[in-house]
């Protein structure tokens, strides 16, 4: 098609009407012709605005509802915390029913590993379609760009792109170090052609690694000015967390705690008398960083049931772990190893249904009082961490907000890289101050050397980020066993021990990748496990 001048207003308005549905669509301009890159470019620029909703996608799709398509939605399918629980039931710390309404047994017992299914196409999808939606924005704003709107823009989709990455690369591969030329995942960027595509193997840990910190670095300048609307939108800081995550992984310890150190800035703590309440159900938390904020008007909410709290928040009135008492526990093993003087502890009930934080709790039903206890029907070591929407209980509305970032990480993480790097008094101190100001006014770290102060600090992220997709990868960057012996909150089929590195630990690329992809071959693939038996 001839394009002139005289028809470039008229270009102009009609692509920030499609500007509204993504960049996508601006590939096909109206009367026919293809749209080039350079004039996507040139409409950006003259109004960075006309991209903001494909940014603003980026945050929506991370808590998506049936990102699988499928005509019927899959129960786990609600964006990234539904990553989370899977990871987190493939660990050793978050045991649950084996039943039909635990949509999340396959993760427990490793029978969901294998490329044919849907739990690896969820989570292949999940990553890979965000991103995508990362790259198309890259592709427009290069990083040669001055204007500060689309630096911002820019600088949100690196990191994304990189948060992304460091759960792919944790998911399909061991952990960093010893393992760096072992085949991790595909590296797509927005400068992939689409032949490359179509043969794209699975780039090495190292090379996936370099990408990683190659954008958080680009990030951390281009949002070096930006203020964020709200916290589920990526900042500084947490372009700054990202990348202490992914230095821990790399064990370059004194950056991680730099990195730590910086994305705390500004926020703190829950309180000890906040934590001894249910929360971590809201962003506006001074503890939060980062977060998905979810609203009333959501498709995950709207669903009723195919949302977070359904599946983990056992106050709600309205989800699979209330209504078919498929309640998420603690490990038992775990919650005796924890102080009684640790408020903490009462972020599960004890064997009686016990808990400070839920003791004095009553729900109104009938023009009758229940004790909290007595209304949900909890089973021993059940957990009351998370909070009903709005701190209601028995609310039927799940629209709580779900956590990707807190300072409480941040101060573990500079705890564990000081520890690692030799300055172990430091991160004892660091470590104490947190606990006994925040959690447990006694506590006393005895440990003596890095080694043993990775250990502590291990114990209390175990404790801390209890179901909120940490305690896996941890598993995994820490080679430790996976220990389900003697637990008896594990279903008796599950209690077996896993020796570090297991092979069953690491995820399938799913069959439609390996089908799409001619550098993939079934070969080259992670093993095929039978799943574990005790």
């Amino acid at each position: 098609m001839n394009f002139n001048m005289k028809n470039f207003n008229i270009y102009i308005a009609v692509l920030a009407g499609l500007f509204l549905f993504g960049c996508s669509d601006l590939d096909t301009f109206p009367e026919g012709g293809t749209v080039t890159e350079d004039q996507k470019k040139e409409v950006v620029s003259k109004n960075p605005e006309m991209l903001r909703s494909d940014v603003t996608g980026l945050y929506a799709s991370l808590i998506k509802l049936n990102t699988l398509g499928g005509s019927t939605t899959q129960h786990y399918d609600f964006g990234h915390a539904g990553v989370c629980l899977m990871l987190e039931a493939s660990g050793q710390d978050m045991p649950a029913p084996n039943s039909a309404y635990n949509w999340f047994s396959g993760s427990m017992i490793f029978d969901n590993r294998l490329e044919t299914g849907n739990n690896p196409n969820f989570i292949w999808k999940s990553f890979y379609n965000h991103i995508k939606a990362a790259n198309n924005i890259l592709e427009i704003v290069t990083s040669d760009t001055e204007d500060p709107t689309l630096k911002s823009f820019r600088g949100q989709a690196l990191a994304s792109r990189a948060f992304d990455y460091l759960h792919l690369a944790q998911i399909y591969q061991f952990t960093y170090n010893e393992n760096e030329d072992k085949p991790a995942v595909p590296i797509v960027t927005e400068k992939i052609t689409q032949e490359q595509s179509k043969n794209n193997p699975r780039a090495s840990l190292k090379d996936v690694y370099e990408l990683i910190i190659a954008d958080l670095d680009e990030a951390i300048i281009l949002l070096e000015t930006f203020n964020r609307p709200a916290k589920d939108v990526i900042d500084q800081k947490v372009a700054y967390g990202l990348r202490a995550r992914a230095h821990l992984l790399m064990q370059n310890w004194q950056k991680a705690a730099q990195d730590a150190e910086k994305a705390m800035q500004g926020a703190s703590p829950y309180s000890l008398q906040e934590i001894s309440n249910p929360a971590f159900n809201s962003a506006l938390a001074s503890s939060w960083i980062w977060g998905n904020i979810i609203s009333e008007t959501n498709d995950v909410v709207r669903s009723g049931i195919v949302n977070w709290p359904s599946h983990l928040c056992s106050l709600t009135g309205n989800g699979y772990t209330t209504l078919t008492g498929t309640y998420r526990w603690i490990n038992n093993k775990l919650w005796d190893e924890i102080p009684s003087t640790d408020a903490r502890k009462g972020w599960w009930v004890d064997q009686n249904l016990k808990s400070p934080l839920v003791d004095n709790m009553k729900v109104t039903s009938g023009g009758k009082e229940y004790s909290a206890a007595e209304w949900f029907k909890w089973d021993p070591y059940t957990n009351v961490k998370f909070g009903s929407y709005k701190d209601v209980p028995n609310n039927t509305l799940n629209a709580s907000d779900w956590p990707l970032m807190r300072a409480e990480e941040m101060i573990l993480i500079r705890a564990e890289g000081m520890a690692m790097s030799g300055n172990v008094a430091e991160a004892k101190a660091i470590l104490e101050n947190f606990v006994r100001t925040y959690r447990d006014p006694s506590y006393t770290c005895n440990a003596a050397s890095s080694i043993a102060m990775q250990d502590e600090i291990w114990f209390q992220r175990r404790i801390e980020l209890w179901g909120e997709g940490f305690s896996f990868f941890d598993l995994q960057r820490l080679r430790k066993p996976m220990d389900r012996s003697g637990a008896t909150t594990f279903p008796e089929i599950t209690r077996y021990n896993l020796p570090a590195e297991s092979k069953i630990f690491l995820w399938l690329i799913p069959e439609s990748e390996i089908t799409a992809n001619e550098g993939i071959s079934e070969a080259q693939n992670n093993e095929r496990v039978n799943p574990p038996k005790i």
